[in-house]
């Protein structure tokens, strides 16, 4: 019979082994760059693929914005002269809000827009 040690190694060999492979098979994240500036996105619709990883760098020039998509509870302020990456992994299809969430003004009600998500 195995002894202790022998028993937690193997199990440790299997574990690993089974990391790797779990790892290896998750596909890459699409960067996608999304700018802030007062009342505005740089891109009013980011369009991706159902079950595919997507990284959004997020910039701002002129405001703390807040950066939000209630249907995937993502959440983040996007802060002048740094990037702020966030990535989700759309896991339905359709058409989902974002929004700025921080007040910036006049026109803040219109700093919005959409991730559109395909088969």
């Amino acid at each position: 019979m195995w002894g202790f040690a022998a028993r937690l190694v193997a199990v440790a060999l299997v574990s690993g082994t089974a990391g790797y492979f779990v790892a290896q098979a998750q596909p890459a994240a699409t960067r996608i760059e999304l700018s802030a500036r007062k009342f505005e996105f740089g891109q009013r619709e980011v369009r991706v693929k159902k079950g595919q990883p997507v990284t959004l760098v997020l910039s701002g020039t002129d405001f703390v914005h807040g950066f939000s998509m209630p249907d995937f509870k993502v959440r983040t302020d996007v802060i002048p002269g740094k990037l702020t990456e966030i990535t989700v992994t759309p896991d339905k299809a359709g058409k989902f809000h974002f929004l700025c969430d921080n007040f910036c003004g006049e026109g803040h009600d219109q700093m919005s827009g959409f991730l559109i998500v395909t088969d």
